[in-house]
């Protein structure tokens, strides 16, 4: 499992890359640079909540993961 830290750094990285492509493409499309940056902000607040929740929730879902069995007994 991960931390709840790990999550929202991941969160936060993923977010900064994903809101600045998404600032790019309206600043392309519109021509400005300040509906660009309120589109990035909202895009990246919003995405961020969801993603730190859908994270933490799949931690709680076993489905997908095998148990690692020890490599040796004692």
């Amino acid at each position: 499992m991960e931390t709840t830290r790990r999550s929202v750094a991941k969160a936060l990285s993923w977010r900064f890359l994903a809101s600045a492509i998404t600032g790019l493409i309206v600043f392309v499309v519109t021509g400005e640079l300040e509906y660009a940056a309120g589109i990035g902000l909202a895009d990246t607040v919003i995405k961020l909540v969801v993603y730190v929740g859908h994270e933490r929730l799949w931690n709680n879902i076993s489905y997908g993961r095998v148990d690692k069995q020890p490599e040796y007994y004692i």
